[in-house]
């Protein structure tokens, strides 16, 4: 079933309420955004993912506020029935209060972005309860964050043992008081997301998290097979359009080097 109403906050934990499945995708220009509306994502995330599957670096670290505000835009030329959440990336709400305020507020501002993500529990208090006092809604991040990535030391899975699982849940139920109206549970175990989903009354929206979270979400560059190289375990390939995409350039180069296209009907008399 596609739903047709706008979603907003109200209408996702609504659906949190009754146990209705959440559907979030990445997108970073408009006509991906377009076709995901249509097809009735509701929560569409122009993530910090950006730097590597549209931008080329070797993580997310080095993504701007500026890079997160021009793909906010393009999104959301396409008028989106979905919500359209922007990401808050590396840098642009660690340093101080004020900062993360002004910089969340550019995404709602100058990109249209109607709440946005930042990674982090406990440490993150002050700057989740500042945004939110700004009106501007948050959805948190826990578990692999990969904005940590070198302090992790790599993209390992987190909550493996006992304390660290306890851990999560009562950074989970922390990010609930503060003030977000959703998380994202990226990189934790099944039965660990099952049980934070369990013990929180805000949506959680699950990434290499297993089936137990109320949603899920996914770089739509990884779930189109746009990278052939790039197979985690927790993706789903719903396509393979780097070898659609491949053929078809394959077949142009061709036509174009015979002299077959552009044929007659391809021009004007």
């Amino acid at each position: 079933m596609v739903r047709r109403d706008k979603i907003t906050v109200p209408v996702l934990l609504e659906m949190k309420r009754r146990g209705e499945k959440i559907v979030m995708l990445t997108a970073y220009d408009y006509q991906t955004a377009r076709i995901e509306d249509a097809a009735g994502v509701e929560v569409i995330l122009v993530g910090d993912s950006l730097g590597m599957v549209v931008l080329g670096y070797e993580n997310t670290l080095p993504v701007t506020v500026d890079e997160v505000v021009h793909h906010l835009k393009a999104v959301g030329r396409a008028k989106l029935r979905a919500m359209l959440v922007g990401d808050m990336p590396f840098m642009s709400y660690q340093a101080s209060v004020e900062d993360a305020v002004r910089n969340a507020g550019r995404l709602v501002k100058e990109g249209g972005a109607e709440g946005v993500k930042l990674e982090g529990g406990r440490r993150m208090e002050n700057v989740i309860r500042a945004i939110v006092d700004a009106d501007i809604p948050v959805m948190g991040h826990i578990g692999l964050t990969p904005q940590s990535v070198h302090h992790f030391g790599g993209y390992r899975v987190q909550g493996k043992d006992p304390r660290s699982a306890d851990r999560l849940v009562e950074e989970a139920k922390f990010l609930e008081d503060t003030g977000c109206f959703s998380m994202v549970l990226e990189g934790i175990p099944s039965q660990l997301a099952a049980r934070i989903t369990d013990a929180v009354t805000i949506p959680t929206i699950g990434i290499g998290a297993g089936a137990g979270c109320d949603g899920q979400v996914l770089v739509v560059n990884d779930m189109l097979g746009m990278a052939d190289d790039f197979r985690p375990k927790f993706v789903k390939r719903y396509g393979e359009f780097e070898k659609l995409m491949a053929k078809a350039f394959a077949e142009y180069i061709a036509d174009v080097k015979e002299g077959k296209f552009p044929a007659d009907e391809h021009g004007y008399s």
